[in-house]
């Protein structure tokens, strides 16, 4: 079960978009304030930069107490010892995350978030020193070992259904893609699986998807749909996960010297060039913003590949060509929209309908700022020397050189 109410999140939902609607002139001052009166919600929230502070300061709050801890009490203890201390403070911050988000109505406030990573990072460290920090090297307890990333795994997904943080879905995707180099060596049999995995996590996310439909969950299934489409391309693109390979596919090679096999090599360069399109037509008959972004990126993923696949040469000026056929489809994919009755074909509009991505614009504008301030700066000009007098020490006429 989810931690906030299902009426706290809808209320949240509508005050944004309210901001949107206001911030686009589809609703006077008036009317914004009267319905913002009208959505008022019990649950604290904060805005994205404060947000970050909080989070980072949280971080290295834990950081410093449980390092204090094991400098004053555990300074000589052996790893199992910490590793049983480390499943105690896991346990700990997930606690206290839970307190904060029920207690103080916390919602996306960053100090929860950071307590609810600390203890999926105070896991998988505690569980591999406690069991697993003097293992024997030998194939049984290697694949044992993958207990730490499974069970990373499920605290990440559940920190995901039960608080709602985006970012917990791919910590889950990540911890699931390291599965399989626990249980088998052979690069191809990791693909397999790996994609296998987020297949089935796809369709148990679009069944859980259909039941809510335009509601305040529309959004967070969405992404889930798009990262587990782009997990499941990135599995199947061999060269793009398989870029610390020395060998490479050549026309007249001995197949002995390459990592995979032909059938599975040319059937994954088949795949590449067929999931985007199904990606992209998922994408819009639900008319979701997300996965048509990951069948985009998996389009131009596959163009880029694609000479590597085959084995012929690249060259400089293939970058261009990609460049300048991208905005050549923009070009004509917005003409179109365009050319349609008000604007408008099949529920697709050229014109932008809301502030939000102004917003993320003017957000990540003031990132930008304050993360590279030196390269927006100019940096003064070099003194030189006269040019006249050569910064000489002494005049004409026993006169000095400042004369």
């Amino acid at each position: 079960m989810r931690l906030y109410s299902a009426a706290s999140e809808e209320t949240l939902r509508a005050r944004r978009l309210l901001k949107e609607w206001a911030g686009e002139g589809l609703l006077t001052q008036e009317q914004y304030q009267r319905l913002e009166q009208e959505t008022v919600c019990d649950l604290r929230t904060t805005n994205i930069f404060l947000r970050l502070v909080l989070f980072f300061f949280t971080l290295i709050i834990v950081g410093a107490a449980v390092g204090l801890f094991f400098v004053v009490f555990l300074s000589h203890s052996s790893q199992e010892t910490a590793g049983v201390f480390f499943l105690i403070f896991a346990a700990v911050c997930y606690a206290a995350a839970e307190v904060v988000a029920s207690q103080a109505q916390a919602y996306r406030y960053g100090i929860e978030e950071a307590l609810a990573v600390c203890s999926v990072g105070f896991l998988c460290f505690g569980m591999q020193a406690a069991f697993f920090s003097s293992r024997i090297d030998s194939s049984t307890s290697y694949a044992t070992e993958s207990l730490v990333p499974a069970v990373g795994a499920l605290l990440s997904l559940w920190i995901w259904h039960r608080f709602g943080f985006w970012y917990a879905f791919p910590a889950t995707m990540i911890f699931t893609a390291s599965l399989p180099a626990y249980w088998t060596p052979l690069h191809a049999t990791q693909h397999v699986l790996v994609a296998v995995f987020y297949g089935i996590g796809l369709i148990g996310v679009v069944v859980m998807r259909s039941g809510h439909r335009f509601g305040y969950l529309e959004n967070v299934y969405s992404l889930a749909e798009a990262l587990l489409w782009l997990g499941i391309y990135l599995a199947i693109n061999l060269k793009l996960q398989s870029l610390g390979l020395s060998t490479r596919w050549r026309f007249g090679d001995t197949w002995s010297s390459f990592e995979f096999s032909r059938p599975f090599y040319w059937t994954t360069w088949g795949l590449t060039w067929c999931l985007p399109p199904i990606v992209l037509a998922r994408g819009i008959r639900q008319k979701d913003r997300f996965v048509i972004a990951v069948g985009a990126i998996a389009a131009i993923l596959t163009l880029v590949s694609n000479k590597p696949y085959l084995g012929w040469q690249r060259h400089t000026w293939d970058p261009i060509f990609l460049g300048m056929l991208l905005t050549a489809v923009a070009l004509l994919l917005r003409r179109w929209l365009s050319r349609g009755t008000g604007g408008i074909r099949h529920g697709f509009t050229a014109t932008r309908l809301s502030g939000k991505g102004k917003h993320w614009m003017n957000v990540g504008a003031a990132v930008t700022g304050l993360v590279s301030p030196q390269s927006i700066t100019p940096a003064p000009p070099a003194s030189s020397p006269d040019p006249y007098f050569g910064g000489g020490q002494t005049g004409g006429g026993g006169a000095g050189g400042h004369f």
